[in-house]
């Protein structure tokens, strides 16, 4: 059956123009600015996110690319309307990005009509069409494992971004044998091809995400761990031994080439994933959320304009439990993000099981205006214990919607444009869920909507809107990323004023 996937994938692909679509418009993709997203963007109508299957009673079934509708006035809202399969198995589909975005804003050649899909478990990257119909995504050309080992020896491709020229560039957490290495992989415009690794000289030690920022000659990116430890589960073993990252990597972007390393500590700064620059192109600071250390720190530029520099702005203290695999259950900061507006930042607790909102007008004292709960390791009637916790009273209640019990924990996390509506989904990475939360493995993960207080702040879980990716037609599945047709905050860097 496999191989009858594959075939039927490749025969599709030779049908479809390698080519760059053609065409002329008034602008290119996105928005001008990040305001003008803000104000004038166009409600979020479908998203896309990928979906994994690990229950060894479905092993030989592909992972899938799903669209959700989230048009309340749909007469199919609240369902997966589409599930686009891959053509072989195990791949470990997991973030993805565009082809084109609001950093070719202004250029009329372009279009936002591809979603690159990498997949952290088989290497490969899938180049998917959403421009024909992009209610039913369909496959645009596929990069298999091979060529990228022979062409850049990178591995465990992470996260994609458009670049205003048009490449197409991808971090990297490993190389080709699952060692340590934060590389970058660049696609050519238009055809997808190899044109090689992004940087000049050595690798980062660690990667998985980044943000660059032109204007300032700037890319900072993230660190996770060596692929050959992280793939297997989590290990406390492994940090001691030095098997995961605490740093922020500077780069020149024009010259790429590493100039810097900001260490966050192997005790606050541990496991630094996401990273966001604040939205306004003119500003020199953002945001990083580290996961092991539930600790967010913020970047900036320093006063000499040569250097960067990291502060400790919010701290998530761990609670002291029982019945868990450690005396203390941290909060395991999964997915952060910034409103467009820069006014608001957002993360989730995957371990604790709420969300956060703060205020950050000010910027090195965040202020929380706003918080939910949405399941987690530390529910009533759950087996672990919580002995002490130093902002709770009591323990928070189980998530449960139409009298159903979800398992699971809010991971990552997507904003609309004009900051109403939250979306949320629960897994974080198929090993780790099975270890964490093995109940989902079975029952499959969730997809939510929050809704958002924009004014004084505010989080509130709307139960008009739940996805059950435990009754899929194909067995449980395990939802990631979440990605809307018109770009969305984590995925468009603006660089226009």
């Amino acid at each position: 059956m496999a191989a009858e996937r594959v075939d039927a994938v490749q025969r599709a692909l030779k049908s479809v123009s390698l080519q760059a679509t053609e065409g002329c418009c008034k602008t290119g993709p996105g928005y001008k600015t990040p305001l003008d997203a803000y104000k004038n963007g166009v409600r979020e109508k479908i998203v896309y996110l990928p979906c994994i299957r690990v229950n060894t009673a479905i092993a030989h079934k592909p992972d899938y690319l799903a669209t959700v509708d989230v048009d309340p006035e749909s007469p199919t809202y609240s369902q997966v309307i589409h599930r686009l399969e891959m053509p072989y198995v195990g791949d470990e589909l997991h973030h993805s990005g565009w082809n084109s975005c609001s950093s070719c804003f202004g250029d009329s050649t372009k279009k936002r009509n591809r979603l690159i899909l990498p997949a952290i478990g088989s290497n490969r990257v899938y180049i998917i069409d959403v421009g024909t119909n992009e209610r039913e995504p369909r496959f645009f050309k596929i990069i298999e494992p091979s060529d990228i080992h022979a062409k850049a020896d990178l591995g465990t491709l992470h996260t994609t971004h458009c670049l205003a020229s048009g490449e197409v560039m991808i971090s990297s957490i490993g190389d080709s044998n699952d060692n340590a290495k934060g590389g970058f992989l660049l696609l050519n415009d238009g055809e997808f091809t190899i044109k090689g690794v992004w940087e000049n000289g050595d690798a980062a030690p660690f990667g998985y995400d980044f943000w660059y920022q032109p204007k300032y000659n700037v890319m900072i990116s993230t660190e996770w761990g060596a692929p050959c430890k992280l793939k297997k589960n989590f290990n406390p073993a492994d940090v001691a031994a030095g098997d995961y990252g605490h740093h922020l990597n500077v780069w020149n972007w024009k010259e790429h080439t590493l100039i810097q390393r900001i260490d966050l500590g192997d005790k606050e700064g541990l496991i630094p994933l996401e990273i966001r620059f604040l939205h306004d192109p003119n500003a020199t600071e953002g945001y990083v959320g580290c996961a092991l250390s539930s600790n967010i720190f913020r970047f900036y530029r320093e006063a000499n304009g040569e250097t960067w520099a990291a502060e400790k702005v919010i701290d998530v203290p761990s609670k002291k439990v029982e019945n868990w695999a450690l005396p203390e259950l941290p909060g395991l900061i999964g997915d952060i993000l910034l409103s467009l507006d820069d006014r608001f930042l957002y993360f989730s607790n995957w371990l604790h099981g709420d969300i956060r909102q703060y205020d950050i007008t000010n910027r090195r004292k965040p202020k929380l205006v706003g918080q939910v709960w949405l399941g987690g390791s530390c529910v009533k009637g759950g087996t672990v214990k919580v002995t002490q916790d130093l902002e709770l009273k009591e323990q928070p209640e189980p998530l449960k919607i139409n009298g159903k019990q979800y398992p699971g924990s809010p991971q990552m996390i997507q904003l609309s444009l004009d900051g109403k509506r939250l979306y949320v989904t629960s897994s974080l990475f198929s090993p780790w869920d099975k270890q964490f939360y093995p109940d989902m493995i079975d029952k499959g993960s969730y997809m939510l909507q929050v809704d958002v207080d924009t004014d004084k702040g505010g989080l509130k879980l709307n139960r008009n809107f739940v996805i059950d990716f435990g009754a899929e037609p194909g067995g449980a599945a395990l939802a990631h990323e979440i990605r809307y047709p018109g770009g969305d905050c984590t995925s468009d860097i603006w660089l226009c004023d």
